[in-house]
């Protein structure tokens, strides 16, 4: 499918922009251009902070109502253009179009929660009188918005990622600046759109695409930004966090995965979950199944089952609703996959099927007796790889799962109620999902880890809780 390619202007405070340099956005899955983008610069960045002072300022005010409809209506908006928004999320990145479309339906149920959670910014009463002395006072406490967040999104939810950042801000009344994935803005200023068309007031959203290292370190370190989300990559969350200052931070910093399954589970409902979540997104998945502990007395059936499935995806043209998997987001991404499986199997791991890279893709893999030391086994792979190991009990499955630096989900199969109980008690991680796979997702959800998988919850409340301060009222009566 040949694509034109278009010239896409940036979001700056409500005004659509321009510059004369460009970034040149791609299709992974055969390198052509499909538009170009502004290359931002720290002038463009620290213009939309001062126009975010302001918006900020129009943002707090807006009344409640007002909010919960300028979002409703973008979620419309985004309802009346689902496919063109799903073609736009699978031209730009990995997703084949079955499942950007699925992301775009997250993505108004993301923005419809907010516009819910607005109408909840509700605070408390405080018993003062429960000091001696205090009698005479009663109070209550509130929650306000803390003014500018800056917020930085990864390539691989380019839209619905973003959502969950835009629509908890303006739910709040923050102001709210985006610097998307390089690779994959044109999702983020689609969505810029749609707010824009619902009436949201200039000032109080900026989408500014340029590349990190021009125009990241302004909106991190600018003291006039309160808070920074980001989602991505531990080393690129721990340099953030560095440079950040005295400032709210929010970070989901991606996974090693384990999932457990037991000699009582439901091995074919295990097997297409551990599959799916594996695979999902080219395995570009922070959530993604990684490594999966399997008791030794299902090991040899559970593992037959799994390969065998996993023959079964097709890779290829994501445009096709026949497609299961896509390529990762470049062919160095692909590289790099491949590097470490390499790594892997110089190390003593078996190749079960899968091995294979042709330009950006990767063909799904499967690997078992892979040493516990090996970088592939202990870093997050973020790509179609996922480890099977035998393990003796419940317990050995629960150490291994935790000795890693992340703690994000972790799925376990089992009928079993005490069993489960002991995972939920004893996995050092975000969420827990019974006989579901870790990359069991619902938009709502407090979500976030533990250890190197970052700091804070998103999922709409919890982020609007993040985004907010509370305020204390005393009366002396």
């Amino acid at each position: 499918m040949k694509v034109r390619v278009a010239q896409r202007k940036m979001f700056l405070a409500g005004k659509w922009v321009d510059r004369d340099r460009t970034i040149t956005v791609t299709n992974p899955g055969n390198n052509e251009a499909i538009a170009t983008v502004p290359a931002a610069t720290k002038e463009d960045m620290l213009e939309a902070i001062h126009a975010a002072k302001r918006g900020a300022e129009i943002s707090a005010k807006l009344p409640v109502f007002r909010r919960i409809e300028i979002i409703q209506s973008a979620a419309s908006y985004i309802e009346e253009e689902k496919e063109d928004f799903a073609v736009t999320i699978a031209l730009e990145g990995s997703k084949t179009i079955r499942e950007a479309r699925k992301e775009v339906e997250r993505c108004i149920q993301t923005l419809r929660i907010s516009a819910e959670e607005g109408r909840r910014l509700e605070g408390k009463t405080i018993p003062f009188d429960q000091s001696s002395g205090n009698e005479n006072r009663l109070g209550y406490y509130s929650l306000f918005p803390i003014g500018i967040i800056g917020a930085i999104t990864p390539f691989n939810d380019p839209l619905n990622l973003v959502a969950h950042k835009i629509g908890p801000a303006i739910a709040s009344g923050n102001a709210i600046i985006v610097k998307p994935a390089t690779v994959t803005p044109l999702s983020a200023l689609k969505l810029a759109d749609v707010f824009s068309r619902a009436g949201l007031p200039n000032g109080i959203l900026s989408v500014i695409t340029g590349r990190g290292g021009e125009v990241g370190d302004t909106l991190v370190t600018h003291p006039d930004v309160r808070m920074i989300s980001f989602t991505g990559g531990l080393e690129t969350g721990t340099e953030i966090a560095n440079k950040a200052g005295l400032k709210k931070i929010s970070m989901e910093l991606g996974s090693n995965s384990p999932v457990i399954v037991l000699n009582d589970a439901n091995l074919k409902h295990a097997v297409e979950s551990t599959v799916s979540g594996a695979f999902w997104a080219a395995g570009q998945n922070c959530l993604g199944v990684q490594r999966v502990y399997i008791e030794q007395d299902s090991y040899e059936a559970f593992t037959n089952q799994f390969i065998e499935q996993t023959k079964t995806y097709r890779t290829g043209d994501k445009l096709l609703d026949s497609t299961d998997m896509g390529p990762l987001i470049n062919e160095r991404e692909a590289i790099r996959v491949e590097k470490l499986v390499e790594e892997a199997l110089k190390q003593g791991a078996k190749l079960e099927c899968g091995g294979i890279r042709d330009g950006a893709y990767y063909e799904p893999t499967v690997l078992t007796n892979v040493p516990t030391d090996v970088t592939i086994a202990r870093e997050e792979i973020f790509g179609p790889v996922v480890l099977l190991f035998s393990v003796d009990s419940l317990q050995e499955a629960i150490e291994k799962a935790n000795d890693v630096n992340y703690g994000l989900q972790a799925g376990i199969f089992t009928n079993h109620l005490q069993a489960a109980f002991e995972a939920i008690q004893q996995l050092n991680v975000g969420g827990v999902m019974v006989n579901d796979s870790s990359d069991f997702r619902i938009d709502s959800m407090p979500f976030g880890g533990v250890k190197g998988s970052g700091l804070g919850r998103e999922g709409v409340k919890h982020a609007i809780q993040e985004m907010t301060e509370p305020k204390v009222v005393c009366f002396n009566l």
